[in-house]
């Protein structure tokens, strides 16, 4: 129960695709339990371009100059963030793993991807394969296509963010995505094959920080205990990922 003379706090979140379903699910909770506001922008967690989080931090958050307090991203990302010292000093929190996987179009045949030689022979027979601009299609590009040797083969296109990759193949344009198996679950139009092999995996860890210069420290903390709670581990299952163990 809320006191009546509480003092409601608004706080700005900007979240990459990877964690964002999981977030949705469990905030409306958080917001009926502290009575804190909560306003929400997207951005990438790596790459290039004003989509990306790094991005607006330096130029204003989706062209404005609301000031973010909490960033929910990759590690990755994450780790260029406090490179540029925008991240308050000990506030990061892992939140969950999501492995890298692959879906098509609601409908269609599910190749084999279960090996290395599988997923190589499926991705050169896609008439297209589309994949984020972010952490997850930058190794994508850079790890996994040429380990599996086909590189100059494969027909690609990166789009800029996940929701953009699912939508492309639910409309048609695609026969396969990859990506983060958290970005391509309850997508409408698109059904999930399975998690990518062990040889090519990339397993990201999406954690929550709060952003340096950040006036609202205390209500974004209670934020990020929030989503590393009980309640929070179910939605975080239900989107294909784990919560982070607790030591």
């Amino acid at each position: 129960m809320i006191p009546p003379d509480a003092v409601t706090t608004d706080l700005t979140v900007m979240i990459s695709g990877g964690f964002a379903l999981a977030y949705e699910a469990v905030l409306p909770d958080f917001e009926r339990a502290t009575g804190v506001r909560v306003r929400t922008l997207s951005g990438a967690s790596q790459g290039q371009g004003p989509r990306t989080i790094r991005y607006q931090l330096a130029h204003g958050a989706q062209g404005t100059r609301t000031h973010v307090d909490v960033v929910i991203l990759s590690n990755e990302g994450l780790h260029e963030l406090t490179g540029e010292g925008r991240i308050v000093a000990g506030s990061a929190v892992e939140l969950a793993t999501a492995p890298l996987a692959a879906a098509v179009r609601a409908g269609a045949p599910h190749p084999e991807i279960g090996t290395a030689a599988a997923l190589a022979r499926a991705l050169t027979a896609a008439r297209l394969v589309v994949m984020p601009g972010s952490t997850s299609g930058l190794f994508i590009q850079d790890t996994v296509l040429p380990r599996l040797g086909v590189a100059e083969t494969v027909r690609k296109r990166v789009l800029p963010r996940g929701t953009d990759s699912a939508a492309a193949l639910a409309a048609g344009e695609a026969d396969l995505a990859l990506g983060p198996v958290s970005e391509l679950v309850d997508v409408p139009g698109i059904e999930v094959v399975g998690a990518l092999p062990d040889e090519v995996q990339l397993v990201q860890t999406f954690t929550a920080a709060i952003v340096a210069g950040s006036a609202a420290v205390a209500p974004a903390r209670r934020l990020i205990a929030h989503l590393v709670s009980d309640r929070a581990a179910a939605a975080i299952r239900r989107t294909g990922m784990e919560p982070v163990a607790r030591g």
